[in-house]
């Protein structure tokens, strides 16, 4: 990212933060808080700017941003400063820009402090709302990024034999959880995050007001079992221990969550989305390694490892619960 683009972030957030330039300012100078290809993220004061992707899908964009805005949605997702994306000056790039209020994101120093049951509380709330039926909403983009994972790896390391596991177990998912077709229609219709973990839950108002959800690019109608994914994903890899997924399950059926069924075994509907989580997880581990000239550190090792597990089932294994 070129150091205009967060000048130009920070000084439309800065502005945004000052309805009155002639106001005395003791903003400290603006912050960096992410920068990567799915945008930049730029803080001043109480507001935050975010230049999304480029080729963001501005009409889809706009139908998320109305969402967050929405009335029904107040308690679970964070409300936008202004539903609409902004139309950004020309050292953006032309990428879409909208403006937040700063929320205090989870500690990542305090793990034990990790707020798994508001999450799978905000989430079952979400799944539980019906999608308001004046927006014209996207479908979730769940399966959309595990596609661009691999696409990436492939990039990354064409012709690797390092890919191997990792392409074996995403051809043994069905093609709805590539990208290459519909969800099954009694799963679709749900509004879903898309794309959850703890970095898109920020306490608002900071710096400890209520938990609410951010991030809302991949936000639309899908199944709800892909937001529960990545923790599956986690929990399966040996990664989340049991306990810390067991709350976070609990919690969410407790708060009436539809992603999974009341009680008894939740893997019918998280097998693919958790499968299709690990191989998104592994390709990106692939892909960063071969960009930053390293091998894959033991975290991404073991999501490596678990692609190789899933790629080396029997057919009939590979392909259970995947419609």
């Amino acid at each position: 990212m070129t150091t205009a683009v967060v000048r130009a972030l920070g000084a439309l957030a800065h502005r945004a933060a000052h309805a009155d330039p002639r106001e005395p300012c003791g903003c400290p100078p603006p912050r960096v808080l992410a920068d990567r290809a799915d945008g930049t993220v730029v803080r001043s004061g109480p507001v935050v700017a975010k230049a999304h992707a480029p080729g963001t899908d501005t009409p889809g964009l706009r139908g998320r941003m109305a969402l967050a805005n929405d009335p029904g949605l107040a308690g679970i997702l964070l409300a936008p400063l202004d539903p609409r994306p902004a139309a950004p000056p020309a050292p953006l790039h032309d990428r879409p820009v909208t403006l937040w209020p700063h929320g205090e994101p989870v500690d990542p120093g305090d793990p034990d402090a990790a707020p798994w049951e508001e999450a799978a509380g905000l989430l079952a709330a979400l799944h539980r709302t019906p999608a308001p039926p004046a927006l014209a909403l996207p479908p979730m983009r769940g399966p959309a990024k595990a596609a661009l994972a691999v696409a990436r790896m492939r990039a990354a390391r064409p012709d690797d034999p390092a890919t191997a596991p990792v392409l074996g177990a995403w051809r043994r998912l069905p093609e709805w959880a590539r990208a290459e077709a519909a969800p099954p229609a009694h799963r679709s219709g749900f509004l879903c995050h898309g794309d959850l973990h703890l970095g898109q839950l920020v306490r608002h108002p900071a710096p400890d007001g209520p938990w609410r959800l951010i991030d809302i690019d991949d936000a639309g109608l899908g199944d709800p079992a892909w937001d529960l994914a990545r923790p599956a994903a986690w929990f399966a890899a040996g990664i989340l221990p049991p306990d810390v997924w067991l709350r976070f399950l609990e919690s969410y059926r407790a708060a009436g969550g539809p992603a999974v069924r009341p009680g008894g075994d939740p893997w019918p509907e998280l097998d693919v989305p958790a499968r299709a989580l690990t191989v998104q997880a592994a390709a990106l581990a692939l892909a960063k390694s071969a960009a930053e000239d390293r091998t894959p550190d033991e975290v991404e090792q073991e999501m490596i490892d678990a692609c190789a597990r899933m790629a080396s089932l029997p057919p009939e294994l590979g392909a259970r619960h995947s419609s």
